[in-house]
């Protein structure tokens, strides 16, 4: 088994693969069993965002695993392998203490991320597919990305997506104060839309969402008002700015629905910002006029506003983690280790009962217990020592003094002079 960690993310593959690739909460521990079940895969835990999607795993056969991936989303291998990256053992652990600690961020040094990470390994403890090897790993992944962020200041001047989103909105219409907003979804990254937007006081804000009561809990904090998705058709129109980043498999705001606001609002303009992968806006609303759309890859260049007073922190926080992987490496390479060494020991337990045994039974027979205690110890002396001397009697002259080395090394031998 080794330890092996794969997917896509942002800087290899585009919206319209990722968003091909993701897990939603409701079917995440269906999928780990999936894995784990069909495979020669002894752990798994995956990690599903908008911007990435990665498996790390315990595994005799890594392919099996990226197999399974387009498999259970239904698309050809073929398909995927020009986007993913693979990642065997220590490149997968430090694959790992990067994404914690916001470096693998399109937003560098964003915290979001360190959440998602502690609810994908909460997944797979509730799916039974988080063994002691993820467990390991992930618990020193979270103490990676606590020091990073407490030794360096890698969170500095960092502009989330949510900050993004409403600063783009100011460039395109100034002062926002007169705008009317709607957002769509009532998850976590709305409601960090939802407090930039809201600290720019808008004219009216509007929650809607597929259940009413998370709708009207986050419309509660902003004094807003709560809609259903079924209401989006008529109030669509009667907003100037939107803001979508809902779950959904589909999209919710198709050309149709959005042509239809345009008319309504006699062709001033909307702009619509959709923070969901899979998207909730359909690509074909960004070829109508007087419509401002933007997904959630177009925000990149914004959000690397102050990444020049940050590259100190993040050399600061390389070094962190790079000393960590070694750490971690020597921990790993120990539990490697385990399977040999108990069957070594297992194997002199047998010599010792062995030996005890006819010991015993030389000395309920009446036999002299100095002589029975002389013949078990060289007995014991021959089973242990035979191996190795034998080994070094039937050595090929090529591999003789290595093996000489090896002898002297494990029984701390010193070779006269």
């Amino acid at each position: 088994m080794q330890l092996f960690a794969f997917g896509i993310n942002h800087n290899t593959a585009p919206l319209d693969v990722r968003e091909q690739v993701t897990f939603p909460e409701n079917t995440m521990e269906h999928a780990l069993r999936d894995l784990v079940g069909r495979n020669q895969i002894k752990e798994a835990a995956i990690v599903s965002t908008c911007n990435r999607t990665e498996v790390y795993c315990c595994t005799e056969r890594p392919e099996d695993a990226v197999i399974w991936l387009a498999d259970f989303h239904h698309l050809q291998t073929r398909e995927l392998e020009p986007y993913i990256y693979k990642l065997p053992r220590e490149q997968a652990v430090k694959h790992a203490f990067r994404v914690a600690s916001g470096l693998d961020s399109m937003v560098l040094g964003e915290p979001q991320i360190l959440g998602q990470l502690k609810n994908a390994i909460k997944s797979a403890e509730h799916a039974g597919t988080l063994g002691l090897l993820l467990h390991k790993l992930f618990q020193r992944t979270f103490y990676v990305a606590k020091e990073v962020r407490t030794s360096t200041e890698i969170g500095t001047s960092s502009v989330s997506m949510a900050a993004a989103a409403a600063r783009l909105a100011e460039r395109i219409f100034g002062d926002i104060s007169e705008q009317r907003i709607l957002f769509i979804g009532a998850g976590e990254m709305i409601e960090l839309c939802a407090n930039h937007f809201a600290a720019r006081s808008p004219k009216k804000i509007t929650v809607a969402n597929r259940t009413t009561e998370r709708a009207e809990a986050l419309a509660n904090r902003f004094s807003a008002q709560a809609i259903t998705l079924s209401e989006l058709p008529e109030q669509l129109a009667l907003h100037d700015i939107v803001v979508t980043c809902t779950a959904s498999p589909l999209p919710i705001l198709g050309k149709g629905m959005v042509e239809r606001a345009i008319k309504i609002r006699k062709h001033r303009p909307i702009f619509i910002v959709d923070l969901a992968v899979p998207r909730d806006v359909e690509s074909e609303v960004s070829e109508l006029d007087d419509v401002f759309l933007y997904y959630v890859d177009d925000l990149s260049e914004i959000v690397k506003e102050g990444l020049d007073s940050r590259l100190n922190a993040v050399t600061q926080a390389e070094t962190i983690i790079d000393s960590n992987v070694v750490d971690f490496m020597r921990w790993f390479a120990t539990r490697e280790m385990v399977p040999t060494i108990r069957a070594l020991r297992d194997q002199g337990e047998r010599y010792r009962r062995h030996e005890l045994a006819r010991a015993t039974k030389l000395l309920e027979k009446g036999e002299d217990p100095k002589k029975v205690i002389e013949a078990l110890s060289n007995s014991l002396t021959n089973k242990f020592l035979h191996v190795p001397s034998n080994a070094l009697n039937q050595a090929a002259a090529n591999e003789r003094e290595e093996l000489v080395e090896l002898i002297n090394r494990l029984y701390q031998l010193h070779r006269p002079q």
